[in-house]
């Protein structure tokens, strides 16, 4: 190629880059971001908690914007809804007697599926304790994953934490897998001699709905191969009052999200070329256990998804500073390479994740459809080791900066373009089985 030429392909890549930057700036307006969090998060939406009226107010209007913009259901819906239904067992009653001595009722309490336990000295019944300096976290997994019946004892030192699993367990455990022959009973406190233990447990089985609002657009040229777009659109409720605010409004935890998802389906309506098929689901019961992403990868062939864009928290600067975010398992796949290649000539940036040890490649909905295959990564711009506002009602629209999270969407916009167009398809990842 002579330098003519050169210049000649430099200065037409450029007008390219220029085109693209400019239809994004005009598709993808920040009035209108504004416009969609501010009504997720505002208080009327009572935190989005999952089975509230709240959340069923969050779900009519993400239908109304999707029903704006001209999406289409997805095959074998009726609507954008996609039901489904948890099972939610509530404590009733817990007795809890060790060596003949009646434990406080604020110092035990069950997760279970079953509505009634009876044990006295069961020898099925395994007991085990949870002493001072083992990790918390990683043995709570485990009791959860044992399949067994459990007596706990838990160490005063986790007083702090036994509490707050406490107060969860007041609203109820969700499952979509019940096994009522597995059941823990957790005891705070110190019992080193245990010669005898009765319990007396009593709950609730309820089965309740649940609902992912999803819609499409059909691909042109490769209609059966999917990019799916995705937020959780729930958040935790209501919570103990702050200052008389006990509004959990989860401004960026994950109405950022779901506004990307929504702005996100107006650019590719309104650009209508896409040769494969674009999926935009706004997940449900993300906070709880990610049960609607659970059900979605249940009902899409994995093998048809080429690629998941999971948003979560793009309200603020990440740590990397303006025009940047990070991709949760960027070493999986080489996703966030072909993310970066089509940002070329911008000023936008993807980094690897830089919280490992906060392990959020599995903490969103992005590991749901990972699990079998997916590369589905999460985006997210939070600075999650010192973010005070997270999971408070402090996570409020006032505190969000509207232009990080319009220059992220824009991005996630014109990154995606190859792929969405069929030129690129990111590496297969192996199936996971956390």
């Amino acid at each position: 190629m002579q330098v003519k030429q050169i210049i000649t392909t430099a200065a037409l890549l450029g007008l390219s880059y220029y085109s693209f930057g400019q239809d994004v700036n005009k598709l993808i307006q920040q009035a209108d971001v504004e416009r969609v969090i501010k009504t997720l998060a505002a208080d009327d939406m009572q935190g989005r908690g999952t089975f509230t009226p709240g959340i069923e107010k969050a779900a009519q209007f993400i239908e109304s914007e999707y029903k704006k913009i001209g999406l289409l259901p997805l095959a074998g819906d009726d609507g954008y809804r996609q039901n489904f239904t948890m099972t939610r067992v509530t404590a009733l009653k817990t007795l809890v007697n060790i060596n003949g001595k009646l434990i406080p009722a604020d110092s035990t309490f069950a997760s279970t599926s079953a509505v009634s336990l009876n044990w006295s000295n069961n020898s099925d019944v395994q007991i085990v304790k949870l002493s001072a300096g083992q990790n918390f976290r990683t043995e709570y997994m485990g009791y959860l994953k044992s399949g067994k019946k459990m007596l706990i004892l838990i160490d005063p030192q986790f007083t702090a934490v036994f509490n707050s699993l406490k107060d969860r367990s007041k609203k109820g455990s969700v499952t979509n897998k019940t096994n009522d022959d597995q059941a823990l009973v957790f005891v705070l406190g110190n019992h080193d001699d245990i010669k005898s233990f009765d319990v007396s447990y009593t709950g609730k089985k309820e089965e309740l709905p649940l609902f992912n609002v999803a819609g499409i657009i059909p691909g042109k040229t490769k209609p059966n191969e999917y990019v799916i777009f995705s937020g959780h659109y729930d958040h935790l409720g209501i919570l103990k009052p702050v200052q008389g605010d006990s509004i959990a409004n989860g401004a960026d935890d994950d109405a950022s999200g779901t506004t990307a998802v929504i702005e996100l389906a107006k650019y590719f309506k309104k650009l209508n070329n896409n040769a494969r098929t674009l999926i935009f689901v706004a997940f449900t019961a993300e906070e709880i256990g990610e049960y609607g992403s659970q059900h979605f990868a249940t009902t899409v062939d994995p093998d048809k998804v080429v690629a998941m864009f999971n948003i979560e928290m793009i309200g603020k600067a990440s740590k990397f500073g303006e025009n940047s975010a990070f991709i949760t398992g960027y070493e999986r796949s080489d996703f966030g390479p072909i993310l970066q290649k089509n940002l070329e000539g911008t000023a936008f940036k993807f980094y690897p994740d830089p919280y490992p040890q906060q392990d959020l490649f599995y903490r969103s909905d992005n590991a749901s459809l990972a699990r079998v295959g997916v590369p589905a990564h999460t985006i997210s711009t939070d600075q999650i080791d010192i973010d005070k506002l997270y999971h408070t009602v402090k996570d409020e629209v006032s505190t969000l900066d509207m232009g990080n999270i319009t220059s992220a969407i824009r991005a996630i916009a014109l990154s995606s373009r190859t792929i969405v167009s069929g030129m690129d398809t990111p590496k297969r990842v192996a199936k996971l089985e956390r």
